[in-house]
């Protein structure tokens, strides 16, 4: 049998081809990465019974819980009743090491679950599962080397393999980003205590979640740098401009229009200057600074060009429905920088296992994505906005009705927000999209979703009975709407209820859409 001589970064290595022959441990799969995707991963695979071996460098659960949206999701839900009670009291403080403690609690615990269950897989599964702590690279297309913490080295191979190292916040060169004065999602843990005052930059969703969780405690003055004239530039209008509304309401300050001319850390403190659209500037001095432009893959020191795997021209891993250029090698999650949520990520990781496994199935849909902004109020949505339509010429009518009207959201006190449904423009009504903006928003769309995801109509759904009094009422009020039988008509609570046709990027309103 033929010999081949390979360099990598651990030394010469003698393989002969195929390298499951060599005197080295051998798997079905192989998964780089023990967070959301990579763990989603590699418990698929144990449904096919075959044998896995699940690597990752530092903690299991990766920034999913550590540094991402466990962390910051805990810190909104905590900010969320921070504020509710504020609008009792106006005057409670909170105690920001109660709030770092429950944090530490709600990490600890998914940990531990986390972990747990790894433990007992590997005593239970007849010799199926495996894990391994330490830094994966590639030897070659079916070999993978680990460096452990020790600095020993050990090297595995397998027939498949998934890459699921994840993502990290962008830095931006001109930036001093210490992740204590300077951060970036990743140093929000580092504080002891909240800032009287906090820039972020970048109006995206982690910048506008962060912005939100900081004026919900009401002891930080917040800045917010928006490049563009509105927040949350991929949503409509109506979604940004409420949430604006919100944060303003909170004592945020929003730099519209503005472009950052310099960031330093002065003293201990932030000093920033901004330049806006009509040539004036302004410098504004604060406590601390939050850096949001985004993530970058982390793709670093994988050895990919030992396997031959290509990149795409983000410098994230490219992928084919999950399958890299490489036949046997996949990826799934944030290094692929398809869409940056632990969900797209998990799905990924479940298809590309049935893709090596199980039988032949339809690619991935990234159409109809179910998707939280945990913002003040929170921002759910599935399938296409009212922006996307127009940007692809598609003629539509929309449904809007306001959350005032809702008998849950009035016993709640929390009445700010509304529904939207977004319908072909036929008999059919085939439902496009939908956004829900308000108090327990995420409950309202999976529904809808179902409807997008099979290509049902809406009469089934407008037809049942709901439950009483529910957020999800609204969601029937508004397919009602379509339908022309709703409770309250829109030709009355004309502010409250409102229906129009869009064509060539052009609204009116009707009072029937039937």
């Amino acid at each position: 049998m033929p010999k081949k001589i390979i360099s990598n970064s651990v030394g010469w290595l003698v393989l002969t081809e195929p390298s499951r022959f060599l005197n080295m441990e051998h798997y079905d799969l192989i998964v780089i990465g023990g967070g959301p995707s990579g763990y989603a991963g590699a418990m698929r695979a144990l449904d096919f019974k075959k044998k896995v071996l699940l690597i990752e460098k530092k903690r299991i659960g990766g920034a999913g819980v550590y540094d991402g949206v466990l962390t910051s999701k805990t810190l909104w839900e905590l900010s969320q009743k921070v504020s509710s009670i504020r609008e009792m009291i106006p005057d409670y403080q909170v105690n920001f090491q109660e709030i770092v403690s429950t944090l530490k609690e709600a990490v600890f615990e998914r940990k531990t679950q986390m972990t747990v269950h790894l433990n007992l897989l590997q005593k239970q599964t007849g010799n199926l599962f495996f894990y391994e702590k330490g830094a994966a690279s590639f030897v070659n297309k079916n070999t993978i080397s680990i460096k452990k913490e020790d600095g020993t080295i050990k090297t595995v191979s397998a027939e498949n393999i998934l890459i699921a190292t994840g993502s990290r916040p962008r830095y931006l060169p001109h930036i001093p980003i210490d992740e204590q004065i300077i951060m970036t999602s990743d140093g929000v843990k580092n504080l002891t205590e909240l800032p009287k005052s906090l820039v972020v930059l970048g109006a995206g969703v982690i910048g506008c979640e962060f912005a939100t969780i900081f004026s919900n405690m009401g002891r930080t003055k917040v800045y917010l740098i928006d490049k563009a004239d509105r927040i949350l530039p991929f949503e409509d209008d109506d979604v940004a401009a409420l949430i604006s509304e919100s944060l303003e309401n909170h004592g945020s300050t929003i730099h519209h229009g503005s472009s950052l001319k310099r960031m330093e850390i002065k003293n201990g403190k932030v000093e920033y200057e901004l330049e806006y659209k009509d040539g004036s500037t302004e410098i504004i001095n604060v406590d601390k600074a939050l850096v949001s432009v985004g993530r970058i893959a982390n793709v670093e020191n994988l050895g990919l060009e030992n396997a031959g795997v290509k990149l795409n021209d983000r410098g994230s891993i490219w992928d084919d429905d999950t399958q890299t250029n490489i036949s046997n090698i996949y990826v799934a999650g944030d290094v692929t920088t398809e869409m940056a949520l632990v969900n797209v990520g998990e799905r990924e990781a479940r298809h590309a296992v049935v893709r090596m496994f199980g039988p032949t199935i339809k690619p991935l849909s990234y159409q109809n994505i179910s998707t939280i902004m945990f913002l003040n109020p929170e921002v759910a949505s599935v399938g296409m906005s009212e922006q996307d339509c127009n940007k692809k010429g598609l003629a539509h009518k929309v449904v809007k009705l306001d959350y005032s009207t809702n008998a849950r959201a009035i016993a709640m006190r929390k009445t700010k927000g509304f529904f939207k449904i977004i319908v072909t423009n036929d008999n059919g009504m085939r439902i496009l999209g939908m956004r829900a903006v308000g108090e327990h928003a995420s409950s309202a769309i999976q529904a809808v979703a179902y409807l997008i995801h099979t290509n049902q109509g809406i009469r089934e759904l407008a037809d049942m009975m709901h439950p009483h009094p529910s957020i999800i009422e609204g969601v029937q009020e508004c397919l009602r709407m379509l339908l022309n039988k709703s409770i309250y008509k829109p030709y009355i609570f004309k502010d409250k209820l409102k229906c129009y046709v869009c064509e060539n990027n052009m609204c009116t309103p009707v009072e029937s859409l039937v």
